[in-house]
């Protein structure tokens, strides 16, 4: 990896593409230290360090780069657009339109993007709304003591402008990441993602070595470190992995020329569906919550879901959230690969799969093999889900949000693997000797 960097800086392009990106990334990490206008930050300093944040707000708060709770104009980061575009594949199984565009190849992409900036803008006018609104009831900060002196004008002309600046803020970062994606080494949503999440990593690692008893801390953080490691090793490994179905196509004869008689292989990954059931199942799992604490109920039900649902370390919370993954896993694998479209396609051209019949018993065939390989794929998501909170209970507070589980290893370690191989296919472009040296 780091000598595809290196060679990469020796390309003249190459090195304005990485130096641009990296401008970029400058701009983005000092919008998430902005405040907002009306917000007192000296306020909100007092709150995050009286506060822990958990379960969704977590995820945002991940997904942002700490900028959330700091309420500042990047405040809401990436995730309106990725919300927006797990929506808009979820509909195109459904909306007849939206899977014809998804056919028509660049120009149905290109208009399925146009359709997920609409969206991003008005989730990021909701949620942007939410968070101003909690900021100022001071529920955003549940055990802060000056957490309703956040935001000390509450007007609606403070309110309006607060929700105009967070939703300006979000399309600026949609903007920035479409700019990396064109001017510079690509993948630039993904590339956003990755910063925010790495952005949180020295702090939460050094909270844990402030919180350690050992050494001062030291042999806590140096086993956190390590098993870090292990944890991205094990990630590599199945992140890589892969089912190859062979595919032979058949040979044609068009006039006096011969087509076809080539083998390929459809890659299914172990992993099909990715990090998005760990956010459905995180998601989900906070709605309780959610209802607890806007009802502002005592009662026996709203007690019971505090107990079990909100710390994130009782057994109940641990089961649900692995069943809701496997669940979510098989789910979005349905959805995501259509083994009778592929049929249909390999028939069309010619192509078959060794020892299976062209049409229904191939589709038979890919979901079954697919059925196989995503019941692996699933109990893994949730092992590396619940790791942080099963296996790092006792270093200081971590929880599914830990910076060496869950969501944001799957993110970190993927997002790398995908930038080093598009940095290595542009070096290989540029480099090329051929056959003759």
């Amino acid at each position: 990896m780091f000598t595809a960097f290196a060679r990469a800086f020796k390309t003249p392009d190459l090195r304005k593409k990485l130096l641009f990106t990296l401008g970029i990334i400058v701009i983005y990490r000092l919008g998430a230290h902005v405040p907002a206008p009306g917000v007192d930050y000296a306020k909100v300093q007092q709150c995050i360090d009286q506060s822990d944040s958990g379960g969704l707000l977590g995820l945002m708060q991940m997904f942002s780069g700490g900028a959330l709770l700091q309420i500042t104009i990047f405040a809401l980061g990436i995730m309106p657009y990725i919300t927006a575009s797990i929506i808009l594949q979820l509909l195109t199984v459904v909306i007849p339109r939206l899977e014809a565009l998804k056919k028509e190849g660049q120009s149905g992409t290109a208009k399925i993007t146009q359709y997920t900036r609409y969206l991003t803008v008005a989730l990021a006018i909701l949620q942007g709304t939410g968070l101003v609104a909690t900021a100022r009831s001071g529920a955003l900060f549940q055990n802060c003591t000056v957490r309703e002196q956040i935001v000390a004008d509450k007007s609606i002309f403070t309110t309006m402008v607060m929700v105009i600046t967070m939703t300006a803020g979000t399309a600026a970062v949609m903007w920035l990441g479409e700019l990396i994606t064109d001017k510079g080494i690509g993948n630039g949503m993904s590339i956003l993602m990755f910063i925010s999440i790495a952005a949180t990593f020295p702090g939460a690692l050094w909270a844990i070595k402030e919180s350690g008893k050992l050494a001062d801390g030291w042999i806590e953080f140096g086993t956190v470190i390590l098993i870090g490691f292990v944890m991205v090793a094990l990630v590599v490994f199945v992140e890589q992995a892969q089912r190859r179905i062979p595919v032979q196509y058949a040979k044609r004869m068009i006039g006096r020329r011969s087509y076809g008689g080539t083998s390929t292989y459809i890659p299914l990954k172990v992993n099909q569906a990715g990090v998005i059931p760990v956010i459905f199942a995180s998601s989900l799992l906070f709605i309780p919550s959610l209802i607890v604490q806007f009802s502002g109920s005592t009662a026996g039900w709203a007690t019971w879901i505090q107990d079990h649902f909100v710390t994130g370390n009782h057994p109940y919370y641990i089961s649900v959230y692995f069943v809701l993954i496997v669940f979510f896993a098989f789910f979005y694998v349905a959805i995501s690969f259509n083994p009778d479209e592929v049929a249909d396609n390999m028939k069309k051209y010619g192509g078959f799969i060794p020892g299976i019949r062209a049409g229904r018993p191939t589709a038979e065939y890919l979901s079954y093999v697919l059925n196989r390989i995503t019941w692996p794929g699933s109990l893994y998501l949730g092992l590396i889900a619940l790791v942080p909170t099963m296996a790092l209970a006792g270093f200081g507070g971590a929880n599914q949000n830990f910076p060496f589980g869950g969501t944001s290893i799957l993110i970190i370690v993927g997002v790398g693997l995908e930038t080093v191989k598009q940095i290595e296919s542009q070096l290989q472009q540029r480099n090329y000797e051929g056959f003759l040296r």
